[in-house]
């Protein structure tokens, strides 16, 4: 396939800097990420995944949570099982 289109875009640093590093260890370069997004846009005639603004309650737990705040800790994967199926 001829990739000779251009797509220029104005990111966060921040934003950019972050996937950046995951792409890293994925292997894979910021071209093939936005390649794979926009392929998926194609076949799914959308964004190939659910966007939605959070209520209230999950907006304030997601801040929470960024802050380290109400975190649930529990020793390992098999207490969180139990804690789960209860």
């Amino acid at each position: 396939m001829n990739k000779s289109a251009t797509i220029q875009a104005r990111i966060d640093p921040n934003v950019k800097n972050k996937a950046q590093k995951i792409l890293n260890k994925l292997n894979i370069t910021m071209s093939e990420a936005i390649s794979i997004f926009l392929t998926q846009v194609s076949l799914n005639k959308g964004i190939p995944f659910e966007i939605r603004i959070p209520n209230e309650l999950t907006e304030e737990t997601l801040l929470k949570s960024e802050k380290g705040e109400n975190l649930h800790i529990v020793s390992d994967k098999k207490q969180l099982f139990k804690e789960l199926s209860n």
